[in-house]
């Protein structure tokens, strides 16, 4: 067999390229024109206008495209090898001595190069996307509200700004925001005290500070003093805090530097990391769901897909990402609740398709 890629590689790979990225194309597209759906609901609320919706969705569209890919692979791929079967030229190929071996090279070639630019994305474009988003749309919707880039959450009481690093909403209601900084500005712009906290509870007629550590800044000296728990009148809208709270502990959305610090944090400090290392091991086995999505799928363009028309195609797609999908949602599920080791429930859906490939390609060889 002569090197690869040569001319028939270049065609395979080409077409199958062409098909995943309208498939992607018209997926990611319905995906932002339902998200606007519901963002225009939010429409009116503050300053919160129909082109910062607009623009909130254009923000989020690197992280969306980052989602619906491993789906558009598959599908794209399966409409792609149908086309080449059902005009027979997958039958002229292998004619020619052409084994499936090296046709599944052809397709999984552009696919690993489209994965590689979705995970730089994932790590890089995706995140800042939504954090953008997330700044605009808090930001339009309270004054006083922001949520920044890299520094978290923001907001402002009279003189008064506060920033938290991290935050969630309690079960019973409220928001707990942790890792607070409460920088106090005198009228003529000075700055008076800053007050290191570590969890800020929202409670009725104000908030609860907990082991805050406060410096004041003197005309001529710096004091420091140390409280466990100290009362703070505010009149901070605490919805609109819980809001901003979620936008900036959502793991989902996080590049895999910060869910690794996020899990260190949390076992640190004993608390619950599962969310965060779900998501983390998520990243990591991103682009072997792809592969093996596609790969098992392959073995049905020499038979399945030879006969029939695009509908029977775009069915099996979505078969086998609609069930690759609960497959892996249930394996994960089950080690939330099982505690047992997120890799494990990662890898073993991508096993069982990878295995259904190689019995299936074994059979039709046989």
């Amino acid at each position: 067999m002569t090197p690869f890629p040569k001319i028939h590689d270049q065609y395979v790979a080409r077409t199958v390229a062409t098909t995943v990225l309208l498939t992607w194309t018209v997926l990611v597209g319905l995906d932002v024109i339902n998200g606007l759906v519901d963002e225009i609901g939010d429409v009116g609320k503050g300053n919160y206008s129909f082109f910062d919706a607009i623009t909130f969705m254009v923000y989020t569209i690197p992280r969306r495209a980052y989602t619906m890919f491993p789906t558009a692979a598959v599908i794209g791929a399966l409409m792609g090898l149908g086309q080449l079967a059902a005009s027979s030229e997958l039958t002229a190929l292998r004619a020619l001595g052409l084994s499936r071996r090296r046709l599944s090279i052809s397709v999984a070639a552009p696919l690993l190069i489209l994965t590689g630019l979705m995970v730089l994305s994932g790590e890089s474009l995706g995140p800042w996307g939504q954090r953008s988003a997330d700044g605009l749309k808090a930001s339009a919707k309270s004054r006083d509200m922001t949520v920044a880039q890299y520094s978290g959450l923001w907001a402002r009481e009279g003189d008064t700004f506060l920033n938290a690093q991290n935050g969630r909403e309690l079960p019973q209601g409220g928001v707990e925001l942790r890792d607070v900084r409460l920088y106090e500005f005198a009228a003529d712009g000075r700055l008076e005290s800053i007050a290191r906290v570590n969890v800020a509870e929202h409670r009725k007629g104000g908030w609860l500070l907990r082991n805050v550590k406060r410096t004041y800044f003197e005309t001529n000296s710096v004091t420091q003093t140390e409280v466990l728990e100290e009362h703070w009148s505010s009149k901070l809208d605490a919805a609109a805090l819980a809001a901003s709270a979620r936008n900036i502990s959502r793991p989902r959305y996080m590049t895999s530097h910060d869910l690794r610090e996020g899990i260190k944090y949390r076992q640190r400090n004993n608390l619950d990391a599962s969310e965060f290392e779900q998501h983390y091991w998520g990243r990591w086995f991103y682009p072997l769901n792809v592969l093996a999505l596609c790969l098992a799928a392959i073995p049905f363009a020499f038979g399945t897909l030879r006969s029939g028309g695009a509908g029977k195609r775009l069915f099996i797609g979505m078969v086998f990402a609609l069930g690759f999908w609960l497959l892996q949602t249930q394996f994960v599920s089950l080690a939330g609740v099982y505690k047992f080791d997120y890799r494990i429930a990662y890898v073993v859906p991508s096993l069982v398709l990878l295995t259904i490939s190689f019995l299936l390609f074994r059979r039709r060889s046989g």
